[in-house]
């Protein structure tokens, strides 16, 4: 598959440990095997100690991309407005991350985000959601298979709604041994939000070699795109 051509790329998912940093890997490898200069950035890191290793790191392992940016770290496991309120930190402001972003040499940037949509990344109440809509991104929901995903998905796509970015569905983790709920949302999600799903990891995707990782990672997405999703919320 073609991915789609915009410049910017945000990576969001409808809650946390969806699987976010992965797909944002695994797209990083898909773009560069179209031809494409990627760069990766993570404007906040939570939980993370000032010499461990950060979500940008994992994205390295497994995509043997260089170009990678952490611009802001925090140490305890929150919310990024939480954890500095908590630390008595300043945090740039979503315009700022923006400008920064936007300096980057890169054909595609890929930002990955921090928890869901309207997660805080400033003290002013600035979101992902913000920081996408005037980056003009892409982009990319990823979610869960399992029970409760069809809600946690309809309310992430209601706040993207009329806002004009084009959005693309992931499933960040498929189960090889799916039990009814998972089989079941498969088919239901692209029935239910009008959009296809455009792409899903399998389970352990995260555990392969960079060499695995790297030859299997275009093959996960498959499905074409649709607009900003436009159908009714799930009931």
């Amino acid at each position: 598959m073609t991915l789609p051509g915009a410049r910017y790329v945000v990576v969001t998912g409808t809650d946390t440990s969806v699987g976010k940093t992965i797909v944002t890997a695994a797209l990083a490898v898909a773009r560069a095997a179209d031809g494409r200069r990627v760069a990766v950035v993570k404007p906040l890191q939570t939980g993370v100690g000032q010499d461990e290793p950060g979500d940008v790191d994992v994205v390295a392992a497994l995509s043997r991309n260089t170009d990678l940016h952490e611009l802001v770290r925090l140490r305890l496991p929150l919310a990024p407005e939480s954890a500095a309120r908590a630390e008595g930190r300043a945090l740039p402001t979503v315009d700022e991350h923006v400008d920064r972003i936007r300096e980057l040499d890169a054909d595609v940037v890929i930002v990955e985000g921090a928890g869901g949509l309207l997660v805080r990344l400033d003290l002013a109440g600035g979101t992902i959601r913000d920081l996408a809509l005037r980056l003009g991104a892409d982009v990319f929901v990823v979610a869960r298979e399992g029970l409760g995903t069809l809600n946690h998905v309809a309310l992430t796509l209601e706040a993207l709604a009329g806002l004009g970015l084009q959005t693309y569905l992931v499933l960040g983790s498929c189960s090889s041994e799916p039990g009814l709920a998972e089989t079941t949302n498969r088919s239901d999600l692209p029935r239910l939000t009008g959009l296809p799903l455009a792409g899903a990891l399998p389970e352990g995707a995260g555990a392969l070699s960079a060499t695995e990782f790297c030859a299997s990672a275009p093959g996960w997405f498959a499905a074409q795109p649709s607009g900003a999703p436009t159908a009714p919320p799930i009931r």
